[in-house]
């Protein structure tokens, strides 16, 4: 069975996202999903850790919740803000080969933190034994 990680923050639940989810559940059936939600430090504002935790969280259930109405099942979890070392954190724990695939969803190139900080190719260097798929979401996302 193929399992894929998907990795998205401000872009979790979008349609773009769930489209390509989709798409991959139509190629195979029996695919599976575990969600990697990185926490978010929202500027402008003061925060706590627990505050982007908690947010980090409710955005994972909430997908969590979605896909198990569309009849995606999946498992999911909450990691570090820096994508790349959330991602790596899981790819050490459950295995680089127990994933075919990441999925990565950010913002557009203008508005989005990770393409500023490389992330897209960050990730596809640091793990070429799990093949990057990079969407990108609509210009007027924003949550």
């Amino acid at each position: 069975m193929r399992r894929y990680l998907v990795v998205a923050h401000r872009t979790l639940g979008g349609e773009h996202l769930l489209d390509h989810l989709r798409q991959l559940r139509a190629e195979d059936a029996y695919c599976s999903f575990h969600v990697l939600v990185p926490e978010y430090h929202p500027k402008g504002h003061t925060w706590t850790d627990g505050e982007v935790r908690a947010a980090a969280k409710a955005r994972l259930d909430e997908t969590l919740e979605s896909m198990a109405e569309m009849g995606m099942g999946a498992t999911g979890e909450v990691g570090d803000a820096n994508p790349v070392y959330a991602i790596g954190d899981v790819l050490l724990r459950l295995g680089e080969p127990s994933f075919c695939g990441i999925v990565l969803s950010t913002l557009p190139k203008r508005t989005s933190q990770w393409w500023l900080l490389n992330v897209p190719r960050r990730v596809a260097r640091r793990f070429p034994s799990v093949p990057l798929t990079h969407i990108v979401a609509e210009e007027n996302l924003v949550s």
